[in-house]
């Protein structure tokens, strides 16, 4: 009988470790995805900025001409 308990908390013990270690494992996945979301978030808002910026370039420079 003593045996049985012990296998019952041994088996336990390694679905929770096993739960949790495949709990940690999906949200890193979870992060790895946000990241790369905000990364290509960061692009589209840098690339928009270096249109703005071109485009007050050019109208400096026709400003300037007047």
């Amino acid at each position: 009988m003593v045996i049985l308990v012990e296998d019952a908390v041994l088996r336990i013990t390694l679905a929770a470790i096993i739960g949790t270690l495949a709990a940690i494992v999906y949200c890193l996945r979870i992060l790895v995805l946000m990241e790369r979301r905000v990364a290509k978030i960061e692009t589209h808002i840098e690339n928009m900025v270096n249109k703005i910026l071109k485009e007050e370039l050019k109208i400096k420079k026709m400003v300037k001409k007047r």
